[in-house]
Formats: C-alpha cells, sequence, structure tokens
C-alpha cells in the first residue's frame, strides 16, 4: 500500500504543476521519472514493486495501446493517403536503417558482446515514442508535413520493431529453430497481419455500434467516453491472442473506430486518452524509481557513448538518407533527426527482456535504460527552445521558398489535449435521468 500511495501522491503533484513545468519543457516523463529516482535513492522501500513481475510490463503496454489508439482516431485517412511520402520513407527506410546502424554502432562500442545481444539491443532502440514527442509534433509552430511525418511514423514504427525484437530475442537465448530470413518473415507476416485483424475487427466493431448508437442517441452520456476505451483494450486482446503486435493493433483500430465514428471523434476518445497517461504515469514513476536505480551500477563509459550514439547518429543519418530527394531542407532534416524520442515502447521491451532473460541482460538493460533516461531529459528541455529556432528559420524560408518541402500543405489531426467542448445533448431526458 506505501508503494501505491506514493506513485499517487507522485502523481497528484505533477497534475497541480503541469502546466508551468509543461511550458519550460518538463514533461510529465522527465518530472516522474526524476521523482521515482529521488524517491528509490532517499526511500528504497517506498516503491517496493518488481521489474520482473508481470503487472508492470502490462501497465507500460496499457499505456503505450491507449495513447496510440487515442492519437490514431484523430487521423483523417483520405487525406493520408494521399500523403504517405515522408511518413512512408522514415517507415520503409528510415526504421530498419537505425536498426542496421545501431547493430553497427554496437559492435564497435560493445566488442565483447553477443551479436545476438547487440541486435536485441539495436531492435529495442529503433522505436520512437509517440507520447514523448507530442508535445513537438502538437506545437503549430512546426510546419503541419513535419509534424505530421512525425506524428504517424512514432505511432507505426514501434509496432513493425515488435517483429525483428522477438527475432532477436530468439536468437539471443538460443530458442530459433529456423533461419534468420524466414523467421523474420514469419514473424513480420505473423505480427503484423494479425495486428491488422485485432485493429479492424475492433474498430469496426466499435465505431460502428458507436456511431449507430450515437446517432440514435442510445449511448448514455458516461459510456459515450468508455466505448473507445473499450474497442482499445479489444484490439490489443485480439491481436496479442493471435501472436499479432498489440501496439500495430491500436494503432489500426484507432484509424478504423475515428473513421467510423465520424466528427465525433475528437471528443470520444478523452477517457481512453487520459486513462493512458494515468498508466504512462506509473510507468515513468517505476522508471525512475526501479530500472534506473537497478541500472546505475552496470553504466559503464561504453554504455553511455552507445545512448548518445543512439540519439544522434544512429537516428539522424537515417532519417537524412529516408529523405533525400524528398524536398526537405537541412535544418528540417536535423530537426526531424532529433526528434526521434525513445520511450515507453523501448521499455516494454526491456520489461519482455528481463521476463525471458538474456546473455548479458545487465549491460542491455542498463543500455536502454540510460539512453531512454537521456531522451526523456533532453528532448524535454530542448523542445521549446529548438522549436522556437526551427520557427524562425521556416518563417524566414518559406517566405522566400514556399514550394519547399516542408511548407506544403498537409490535413492534420486534431491535437491531443485540445479538445472542443462536447456538442449539447439534444435529449434532456439524458440530463435529468436519475
Amino acid at each position: 500500500m506505501t508503494a501505491v500511495a506514493m506513485v499517487l501522491v507522485l502523481i497528484i503533484v505533477w497534475s497541480a504543476f503541469s502546466r508551468p513545468l509543461d511550458r519550460h519543457g518538463i514533461t510529465s516523463a522527465l518530472f516522474l521519472a526524476t521523482a521515482g529516482l529521488v524517491v528509490g535513492l532517499v526511500l528504497p522501500g517506498a516503491l517496493d514493486i518488481s521489474m520482473e513481475t508481470i503487472v508492470a510490463e502490462r501497465v507500460a503496454e496499457i499505456a503505450l495501446v491507449l495513447l496510440l489508439f487515442s492519437d490514431a482516431t484523430r487521423l483523417d485517412l483520405p487525406a493520408l493517403r494521399h500523403q504517405m511520402s515522408w511518413p512512408g520513407r522514415l517507415l520503409l527506410i528510415g526504421l530498419p536503417l537505425t536498426m542496421l546502424l545501431g547493430v553497427g554502432v554496437g559492435v564497435l562500442v560493445f566488442p565483447d558482446m553477443a551479436l545476438a545481444s547487440v541486435v536485441l539491443l539495436a531492435t529495442m532502440l529503433a522505436s520512437t515514442d509517440a507520447a514523448l514527442g507530442q508535445k513537438v509534433v502538437s506545437d503549430e509552430k512546426v510546419p503541419g508535413r513535419v509534424r505530421q511525418a512525425l506524428d504517424v511514423e512514432s505511432g507505426l514504427n514501434d509496432g513493425l520493431a515488435v517483429p525483428f525484437f522477438l527475432v532477436a530475442l530468439s536468437i539471443a537465448n538460443a530458442e530459433l529453430e529456423t533461419g534468420i530470413t524466414s523467421a523474420v518473415a514469419a514473424s513480420m507476416a505473423a505480427q503484423i497481419g494479425w495486428g491488422l485483424v485485432g485493429g479492424a475487427g475492433a474498430g469496426i466493431l466499435g465505431g460502428l455500434l458507436f456511431r449507430m448508437g450515437d446517432g440514435r442517441q442510445w449511448v448514455g452520456r458516461e459510456w459515450r467516453q468508455i466505448l473507445p476505451l473499450a474497442a482499445a483494450l479489444l484490439s490489443f486482446v485480439i491481436a496479442d491472442g493471435l501472436g499479432g503486435s498489440g501496439f500495430i493493433a491500436a494503432f489500426v483500430g484507432g484509424v478504423v473506430f475515428g473513421r467510423l465514428a465520424g466528427p465525433a471523434r475528437s471528443t470520444v476518445g478523452i477517457f481512453a486518452e487520459q486513462t493512458g497517461e494515468v498508466f504512462a504515469a506509473i510507468t515513468w514513476i517505476g522508471f525512475g524509481a526501479l530500472a534506473l536505480t537497478r541500472a546505475i551500477p552496470h553504466i559503464t563509459w561504453q554504455v553511455v557513448l552507445y545512448a548518445a550514439l543512439s540519439l544522434t547518429i544512429v537516428r539522424m543519418v537515417p532519417v537524412a538518407i529516408a529523405l533525400a530527394g524528398r524536398g526537405a531542407r537541412l535544418p528540417t532534416i536535423a530537426f526531424m533527426g532529433w526528434f526521434g524520442p525513445r520511450g515507453l515502447a523501448s521499455l516494454v521491451f526491456v520489461l519482455l527482456a528481463v521476463e525471458e532473460g538474456v546473455p548479458e541482460g545487465d549491460v542491455v538493460l542498463s543500455t536502454v535504460v540510460v539512453t531512454v533516461a537521456l531522451s526523456v531529459l533532453l528532448h524535454g528541455l530542448t523542445s521549446v527552445p529548438l522549436v522556437a529556432a526551427y520557427h524562425r528559420w521556416y518563417t524566414a524560408h518559406a517566405s522566400a521558398g514556399p514550394a519547399s518541402g516542408e511548407a506544403r500543405p498537409t490535413t492534420l489531426p486534431r491535437r491531443r489535449r485540445q479538445f472542443p467542448s462536447p456538442t449539447p445533448r439534444t435529449d434532456a431526458s439524458e440530463d435529468i435521468r436519475p
């Protein structure tokens, strides 16, 4: 009970000061992870939770699923079909190159580490975090096309990284019984295929029933917010049960649900999103209290070096290659390359690896933890000044060259936490019902 009370106290404190702190780049992840670290160091018994428990893994997974689903409900799918050039190249070219470069850097930095463990480490840190990057993709000072590309990339790349991670985990534990190429292909087919099935199934069921019921005013006010939450979790449960990626399912389910739900999609996902924020807050507190304190004894200069390279060269070079010839100027490529934060997806992967057990697990764990910690710190603190600097460059550049790639008109989803007031109900009996 002490651990639960401490977690709730920290969430209350953050909530009370969240707006002024956020304006200065102090994100919820940064505040809560730091608070968890301080509590873990000063009062080791106050947060008595084990990283190896399935509960810790599920909390992180649910947080990511709900945030992916709620973000995806606000995507304009018809418009996105004609604007997939940048996000598509980031996913199909940038993501594989990030993994390959991560392996190459890992071999140089950790020459004594088994190759399978290096590959596992690279796959864990390849995907970006939709939640940590939300401050950048929601700021209207950033060109719409840049925001959309980063938003869609972070929504899908963690799901696409799952097959590579699972195969790498099997190789590291000497459990792979087939060739690597066939194993990757089979795992990818299962993860993406069943992920699409789970997401489409839950999205269609939830979206159609919501639209039908809401149009006839059959859905009670309190259940309008619960229905999307249930659809998000259903997409994950179906995909996970079939052996697919619950993250792909959540994103696809959100897109389908939002498409079928109609204009109401902008407001009905608030509860799902806020629930995801709560689970994410718990994850970040646990990250600070447990992961950081557990990783500290194993931190070496190689760990810090790999973490720094992972956030810079390993991310930025693939982004530059992926966007080559697409009309993006150098400041835009640098901006998009830098804002590829690592967060919840990497934490979910490392929790799965800890549960399975991997060779040289302490080094792998500490490297992922240090990378995520540096990402939370650096991406949070640099978001405000770098967005302002990039906006100044873009304002001057757009007036001189409006035909550049960054300036192309783009249809964007409604921003997170910027919801309009719900449309008043026409059925007066809803308000006087006992």
